[in-house]
């Protein structure tokens, strides 16, 4: 069995809030599955070290061909082992096979979750120096307790916008530096264009 420290559950949760992916592997178990794109090999690896002996292996190095506009992309994959713990989190997160934000969110989220949930899916607005965390295709209601758990864990302020997939939180110039004085200690200097003032 595997046991993870508080620190390795939180980033842990940040990825699977953000760009990860729990794949069912039988009645029980679930393995994490990570995705970037060819220019993220070192924050693939860096999540891989941060989860330690969860993952075994290389990262794989992969191109396709889009099936749609022919255009070859290349990008970096690398699977965890499979674990039981991994299992329970998938039906928290992926109770009818759909990620899902669950209503608990608040007890999964610390700073250093945050931090990786906005490496993975956040965006900064250099014109209007505002960002979002865009939150993919959920409910109207799971973005609105998102909002209202960094508003009372974090004292950030949010807008809850409708995006053409999904929900996104809209952090104005005061929320994002408000943000950036929150997780500025976790953000990787790759990552650096995402918060750059």
């Amino acid at each position: 069995m595997i046991s993870l420290s508080r620190e390795q559950k939180s980033i842990l949760f940040g990825i699977i809030l953000g760009d990860g992916y729990l794949q069912k592997t039988g009645k029980k178990n679930a393995r994490l599955r990570l995705e970037h794109g060819g220019d993220q090999k070192e924050y693939l690896l860096w999540k891989v070290n941060k989860l330690g002996k969860l993952f075994q292996g290389k990262a794989k190095y992969l191109e396709r061909v889009h099936p749609i506009s022919k255009r070859k992309y290349s990008y970096w994959r690398h699977q965890s082992q499979s674990a039981p713990y991994l299992g329970k989190l998938r039906n928290i997160f992926y109770p009818d096979g759909k990620k899902k934000i669950p209503e608990d969110l608040e007890k999964y989220l610390e700073l250093s979750t945050l931090a990786v949930w906005y490496m993975d899916d956040g965006y900064y607005y250099l014109r209007d120096r505002c960002s979002y965390l865009y939150l993919g295709n959920v409910s109207k209601k799971e973005a609105e307790i998102t909002a209202q758990v960094l508003l009372k864990k974090f004292n950030i302020m949010l807008r809850v916008k409708q995006k053409k997939k999904g929900y996104a939180l809209y952090f104005s110039p005061k929320e994002t530096q408000k943000l950036k004085n929150l997780i500025k200690n976790y953000i990787l200097p790759y990552f650096n264009y995402k918060l750059p003032f």
